[in-house]
């Protein structure tokens, strides 16, 4: 049953970090409770198959947490430190409850569980890996994908950090103002590295994980709430409601993958197109410009454009020289690179992919063997696009890229 299995999945990433910022709220101890609640939502994966969903699905999953937390803190023989514990720290009763409990969970500390994430003890790659972990659901292999990181790094950088925050006492409470501050940018980046991995799945069956998506737009939204002067929050959530409107064009009936240019842009949200514009103008005239607010403003020039072909690539273009010179992120060239070779020609745009065949960040990944088979097929140099596009195929372990790539190659054999 792969419907009902999918839908555990996202149930539990949508209910993780919840609960574990109620078990951490009770027992003051992160790095244990992170590991008990890992082992809560493994338990709920394989029972809900068998027995079905609770009608509250946090409250068993707390209850089980809180199990197994206390199972962890005696087997570390950590009596002084439960006893120092404040005992008046007690979950709140609309999550605790019975596991068959069915009443709603109302209270959401998410937001403070990302910002323990982001302690200023520890250094930004692991603030990002840690996150990613702990608020994000992803594993260790997803992660290190996402950051071009092998997976063995990232789980020692969690461990790693987990440790650091233990000792260094953090309190579980969002920072204050000044310091919330310092810890905004990796929060950012976390947010936008999970709606990634919800947009384009980094492996697996599906090209798209909505859940995760949907819930970094989510998480999003608070932090806007929380933060409305700072225009780089509202520039990531402008980013995200730009680019998840183009979501149900993006695969076709079998799951198949379309791109940007072959999609059918009547199937585009225009309500979130408009909602991203909106603020897009709202938080533009600061005149603080930041990476996110420059991807937001190049994600709607694709949106406002009526077909691939009207989109204003040399606007583009200029944002995404600004948007290097704030964001010399390999990446963000890469994609320049595609919007150089359509304002340009390929040869532009193979120039900038050749270039970034040598950095160490991108080494191997298949988008760069993918955008070179796509230009090197626009400037008609067929042998070489369809060996490129074999290549990418090669590199990618998500199966709808795969086929797509496939028979990219394919259908230039048969050309």
């Amino acid at each position: 049953m792969p419907d009902a299995a999918n839908g555990i999945e996202g149930l539990l990433r949508e209910h993780a970090p919840r609960v574990l910022a109620a078990v951490t709220r009770r027992f003051g101890r992160f790095d244990v409770a992170e590991d008990a609640v890992q082992e809560a939502l493994l338990a709920a994966a394989t029972q809900w198959k068998q027995d079905g969903i609770p009608p509250n699905p946090p409250g068993w999953l707390i209850t089980v947490a809180v199990r197994r937390m206390t199972d962890l803190l005696r087997s570390e023989q950590a009596r002084r430190r439960r006893e120092q514990l404040d005992a008046t720290r007690q979950l709140p009763e609309d999550l605790l409850g019975s596991p068959a409990d069915s009443r709603p969970a109302e209270q959401d500390d998410t937001l403070v569980i990302f910002f323990l994430c982001c302690h200023p003890d520890l250094q930004p790659a692991s603030q990002v890996s840690l996150t990613l972990r702990a608020v994000g659901g992803l594993t260790t292999a997803e992660i290190g994908r996402a950051l071009l990181l092998p997976e063995g790094t990232i789980a020692q950088r969690i461990t790693r950090a987990k440790e650091r925050i233990r000792q260094s006492g953090a309190r579980f409470r969002m920072p204050p103002a000044a310091e919330l501050r310092h810890r905004l940018d990796v929060v950012m980046q976390v947010l936008y590295l999970i709606f990634n991995e919800g947009y384009t799945a980094s492996s697996g069956e599906e090209l798209q994980r909505a859940e995760l998506a949907v819930e970094a737009i989510r998480l999003t939204r608070m932090l806007r709430t929380k933060l409305p002067s700072e225009p780089e929050v509202g520039g990531l959530l402008a980013l995200m409601l730009l680019t998840h409107a183009r979501r149900p064009a993006r695969s076709g009936p079998t799951g198949e993958l379309i791109t940007l240019a072959e999609q059918d842009r009547s199937l585009w949200n225009r309500d979130l197109i408009a909602e991203g514009v909106r603020l897009l103008e709202q938080v533009l005239p600061s005149r603080r410009p930041g990476p996110y607010q420059l991807q937001a403003a190049i994600a709607a020039l694709h949106c406002e454009a009526r077909s691939y072909d009207d989109t204003d690539w040399r606007q583009i273009v200029a944002l995404y020289d600004v948007l290097a010179r704030l964001s010399p992120d390999p990446v963000v060239r890469l994609n320049k690179a595609v919007a150089v070779a359509m304002a340009h020609g390929p040869a532009a745009g193979l120039e900038l992919v050749d270039e970034l065949a040598s950095d160490p960040k991108l080494a191997g990944h298949h988008r760069v063997a993918a955008v070179r088979a796509h230009l090197l097929e626009e400037a008609g140099d067929v042998d070489a696009a369809r060996a490129a596009y074999l290549d990418a195929a090669k590199r990618t372990v998500s199966v709808p890229e795969q086929r797509y790539l496939r028979g990219r190659a394919a259908r230039l054999t048969a050309g």
